[in-house]
């Protein structure tokens, strides 16, 4: 199974991309213990247009156009549900027994997303109640899912 992470806006050079790359790294080495193939990051570029509207279509657009084929979607959302790591490893390992070849975890920007992608999402997963930078937010659900590939190989990372 394949594990993508389409995020609108690009992270600069710094901290933040520094820890993101670690945890996608993590994530993808700790994954050929559970299954998974690889750990994408996609960086779909913030739409230019004028329009609130206009801008949260385009991106729905392009992220729609990164997921793929036959992917289960799961999209952060602040009404979405708090999941435990154990929660989230049970998921993942539910769509890897079902041969799901891909999970997409999906990023918004601030615009939020289109309708039409919130539909087609199989999960919708929130980190409290809290409003977070996009930027934390990626972080963290790196983390997230290497968190629960661990769990789903049996490493002692998660211990609670």
């Amino acid at each position: 199974m394949r594990i993508v992470v389409a995020a609108v806006g690009r992270l600069k050079q710094g901290p933040e991309r520094e820890l993101a790359e670690r945890y996608r790294k993590r994530a993808a080495d700790a994954g050929r213990k559970a299954g998974v193939t690889a750990v994408d990051i996609i960086e779909i570029k913030e739409s230019r247009a004028g329009d609130p509207e206009r801008r949260m279509f385009e991106e729905s657009i392009a992220i729609a156009n990164v997921i793929p084929e036959d992917a289960a979607v799961v999209i952060l959302d602040g009404r979405g549900e708090s999941m435990s790591s154990s929660a989230i490893a049970g998921r993942l390992q539910g769509w890897r027994s079902q041969n799901i070849p891909a999970v997409a975890f999906i990023v918004g920007s601030h615009e939020g997303l289109a309708p039409s992608l919130r539909e087609k999402s199989s999960l919708a997963i929130a980190f409290g109640a809290a409003t977070w930078p996009h930027q934390l937010a990626r972080i963290m659900l790196l983390e997230q899912i290497y968190r629960a590939i661990t769990i789903v190989a049996g490493h002692p990372y998660h211990r609670g």
